[in-house]
């Protein structure tokens, strides 16, 4: 099956409806994201068939969490979640946010080359993070365990906001070490096409 079957299988068994031309976006993300990596190692994955279910389709699952606003990525690496999610969702605004230069590079090339408006680039440690507007919605893919991701970005979030953070297996042991002024108020099972791992996400808010 060919990357761009296999995207489209993806998406439609996810039962997404994507923006017109948004799938292309995706592939050009891909083959962006590909050549980089050759020379900066943005990722483990090498095989162009796998980043689509473990990387696109993965990002892709999560989607429907996302309603509107502004969107913070943690430790956003190679652009996962931040950048599917601003292709997909359009109207959302998101700021990818990563303390390794040669990573904000290839986003900012990854923005230009794709025409996304609704992505802002940040080269920092997002505890040095002062933006003139808190979030909405801080997310990350790999970026720490639970109490590390919360505590750092706290100051960064909105009163009435929400952390989404994607994980594989459930993290027992990391919502076990959550500090009090946190809860988890959900937990949502994703199922990702072409993908045999767990994956979840647990969405955390402050404390009232």
């Amino acid at each position: 099956m060919s990357i761009e079957s296999q995207l489209k299988a993806g998406v439609a068994a996810l039962g997404l409806a994507l923006p017109d031309g948004a799938e292309a976006k995706l592939l050009a993300y891909l083959a962006l994201l590909d050549k980089w990596n050759r020379v900066y190692n943005l990722t483990a994955v090498r095989d162009a068939e796998r980043m689509v279910s473990h990387h696109l389709l993965d990002s892709l699952a999560a989607v429907q969490y996302f309603n509107s606003g502004a969107v913070l990525d943690v430790g956003s690496g190679g652009g996962l979640p931040g950048i599917p999610l601003a292709i997909a969702r359009p109207e959302l605004r998101v700021t990818l946010i990563d303390s390794i230069a040669k990573k904000t590079a290839f986003l900012l090339q990854t923005k230009a080359e794709l025409g996304l408006g609704n992505v802002q680039v940040v080269t920092s440690r997002v505890e040095d993070f002062r933006p003139e507007a808190q979030f909405d919605v801080i997310t990350s893919r790999a970026f720490s365990d639970l109490k590390e991701f919360v505590t750092l970005t706290r100051h960064l979030l909105k009163p009435g906001g929400c952390w989404l953070a994607m994980k594989g297996l459930l993290p027992h042991e990391e919502i076990a070490t959550l500090p009090g002024w946190v809860k988890v108020s959900a937990n949502h099972e994703l199922a990702v096409p072409g993908l045999e791992a767990s994956r979840h996400m647990i969405v955390l808010e402050p404390v009232e």
